[in-house]
This record gives C-alpha cells, structure tokens and sequence, in this order.
C-alpha cells in the first residue's frame, strides 16, 4: 500500500516547506517538493487511483504535516484507578491529541514495582491500540522510598526508565545507590523533585531543595566524567527532571547542564500558558507558578535547556477533585497550548515546538519517530493552524475532564493523526 500526502506544508525539527511525503507499507520513502504519480481523479483532500495507491491533495497552507507527537510523562491509572482513566480512554485520548507514542508512570494500585508488571500493562495496551505504550518502573517498592532490590535484579538496558513520580525518594543514601545502579545498567531516572519537609507550607522551596539535591547526588556518582552530555545530545543513563516550574530549579538544571553533567529536563503546557493567579489556583503538582518563572521557561526553551514538553496527562474524576486530588489533563490540549503560547507569541518556531513534542522525546525513548524522512515510520499530525477555537471538554476522549482551560481559546486544532 502507498499513500502519497500531496500539496502540504510539511514540518519536523529541521524542515518547513510545501511539499509530498510518499508512505509505502507505514514507512516514509520519498519526501520532496513534487512526487511523481499516476494520473487519478481529484477528490478534495482525498482521491482515490485504485486499491494499493492512496493520495491525499491538499492545497491550504495553514494546513500542516508534522511528525506524530511522544509523551514522556503521563497518567493512565490502570490498573487500580481506572474511574479516572484506563488504558483504553487514555490511549484514545492520546491518539486525539497527536501523540501516538506515551511513557506511563507507576503510582497505579498496584503500583508498578517489577518488570513482571511492566511488561503484562504494554501487553494489555498494545491489545488496545496500535501507539506505542511504554510503562516505567518505580524506583522503590511501592513508591515507600525505602527497598531498591528489584532495580539490582535488572539486566543492562533492559528497561528505559525509573520513577517515583508523585512523591520522589527522600532518602540521600538510598537516592544515591539508586544513580548507581541507573549508572551500571544504562537506566533514565526521573525525577519527581519535591521535598515533603516543604510541601505544606513552600511548594516553591520543596522543588528547588530536591532539585539541588538530585543534581549534587548525581554529579557525585559521575564525577569522573563518565556519562556527560556528548555535543549536546542526550546519551544513557542520565537523570531527567519531570515538570520543571521554578526560575530556581532551573537556573540549577542550566548550571549542570552548562558544567557537561548528562542532565535533561521536560516543562508541561499549563505551567508556560498561565499563571497560578489566571487559573484560580486550580491545584496541580508542582503548582501553577509566577511570571518571573513562566519567562524564564520560555527562555530556557529558547535557549535550547528543556529536552522535552510533557503533558503530565494526570486524569481526575469530579468528586477527587473536589477533594483537593492535583493534576489536569493534558494530551488533548497539550499542541494548542503550546502552539497559541509560543508559536503564536512569536518565542519559537513551530519547527522547533515540533522538535520538543516529537523529535527529542521520540529519541529518549529510543523510537524510530520524531522526524518526516526517508526511513523514518510514517505517524504523523495533521493541524489547522490558524482557525481560533474555545477548548470544550465535553468533546475530549479522555474519561476526566479536569482542567483549567475549559473554554479558553486556543489557535492550533489536531485534524488527524496518522499512524
């Protein structure tokens, strides 16, 4: 089967231009300004020349291709919590936003603490949905921040990532044996940075104290230079800071970075969209911050410091909510936000939003993605760029509809996406 998309702009990290992409059996072999093609009858955006050739025409220029977006950090809450989300409605939510690759956390019930489990949710998924669903590993059993074992019983490369997102491991010495064993077996770690001493009361200081604790622990355990940041690529092993909110943190992220130390770091939408006083103090974790910290994200993703944007997808029914649960949805609303706040203001090109949705996030997770070139595995985005349109969440797929933005406008509509 070929499909030829015809007459499109097409986008990636490196690319911006009006062309065709020619697609053989789910993998890109021709990309160019014109593609030669058999003579067919014109159907608007869709024609038909016979059974194995498909083409698609397109003539809008605000109409565009782009590399299907990853996820590096999302909440499907199966099993254990799936009156919020499953594997199903999360995957179908993701699939509505643009994103057909996600990287699941373990706080389920039970949470995930052994490769057993890991292995039996991306069997389920992959049941489910034909996206790629990779599910990481807690750092400690049960996310209690005390037993490691199950780390040391793991095989070199054979799992992408650790986590205790949600609470982080505030032991120094059992944090510190963990980068040790990542370090031996070529194990991501993530960080979820929040000091408990500090979360009642300064949400602000409890990020930035764990912050500056995970990087001198880390920068210990590779002090003699093995397992840096090589021409500004992201190698093994390293450590990986979750939804980065603070001007502190990362100026201390920068710092490390700026030392040669292999650490990266992901933002999420809805802290570079708005501020904690526009959204009501609607409560996320980290909170919505400041503007002195917005602009300072920005200015960090400018310049080339944040690895990733990650949505932090973490589904909550009403009733939880109420109760004071954080978190918000984000795939559906993850390319609009982006693409109205940085695109649109004018901080970014939307080839390099792409390669903060797409290509980075497709290369930690080790995927064959991220890019429209020859060879590469044929998922993309289609989005209509400049129709305004209000975010109603009565249309989402995602079984929660928790979020602040319900009803604020937004540039950049996901029309399709192609995997």
């Amino acid at each position: 089967m070929q499909t030829l998309y015809k007459n499109i702009r097409i986008v990636d990290d490196t690319q911006d231009f009006m062309g065709c992409v020619l697609v053989e059996n789910g993998i890109i072999t021709q990309v160019a300004e014109v593609i030669d093609e058999p003579a067919y009858e014109i159907i608007p955006a869709y024609g038909l020349y016979n059974s194995n050739f498909i083409v698609r025409d397109f003539t809008d220029e605000e109409v565009v291709l782009m590399p299907a977006f990853t996820d590096l950090h999302a909440h499907f809450r199966d099993p254990g919590f799936t009156y919020k989300e499953d594997l199903q409605t999360g995957c179908a939510a993701a699939i509505k936003g643009g994103y057909t690759a996600v990287n699941l956390m373990p706080n389920t019930n039970p949470v995930c603490s052994s490769l057993e489990q890991v292995r039996e949710i991306e069997k389920r998924a992959k049941e489910i949905s034909g996206i790629t669903v990779n599910q990481t590993l807690s750092m400690t059993k049960d996310l209690q921040g005390v037993n490691y074992s199950h780390l040391k019983a793991l095989q070199k490369n054979e799992i992408l990532f650790v986590t205790d997102d949600g609470k982080g491991v505030q032991d120094d010495v059992v944090m510190k044996n963990i980068f040790e064993i990542c370090k031996e077996k070529n194990i991501t770690i993530m960080s979820h940075a929040e000091d408990p001493k500090y979360s009642a009361t300064d949400m602000r200081k409890a990020e930035n104290a764990m912050t500056e604790r995970d990087i001198m622990l880390f920068e210990e355990v590779h002090s003699n230079g093995e397992w840096r940041m090589e021409n500004g690529e992201c190698n093994e092993g390293h450590l990986h800071f979750c939804h980065v909110s603070t001007k502190e943190a990362m100026a201390l992220i920068i710092k490390a970075q700026n030392e040669g130390f292999n650490i990266t770091c992901e933002v999420t939408p809805h802290h570079i969209f708005a501020t904690d006083e526009e959204v009501n103090h609607y409560r996320v974790n980290p909170p919505f911050r400041e503007q002195e910290d917005i602009d300072t994200l920005i200015n960090a993703i400018q310049n080339g410091h944040v690895f990733a944007i990650a949505t932090d997808h973490a589904p909550h029914s009403a009733e939880d909510k109420e109760k004071g649960a954080p978190g918000m949805i984000g795939l559906e609303l993850a390319f609009p936000l982006c693409y109205t706040k940085l695109v649109k203001g004018g901080f970014i090109t939307l080839s390099q939003l792409v390669k903060l949705l797409s290509t980075n996030p497709s290369a930690m997770m080790k995927l064959n993605k991220g890019k429209i070139i020859v060879g590469i595995k044929a998922e993309f985005v289609i989005a209509e760029l400049q129709q305004e349109y209000k975010i109603d969440v009565s249309t989402m797929a995602s079984k929660s509809k928790n979020t602040p933005f319900n009803g604020v406008s937004v540039f950049g509509k996901i029309v399709e996406t192609i995997f």
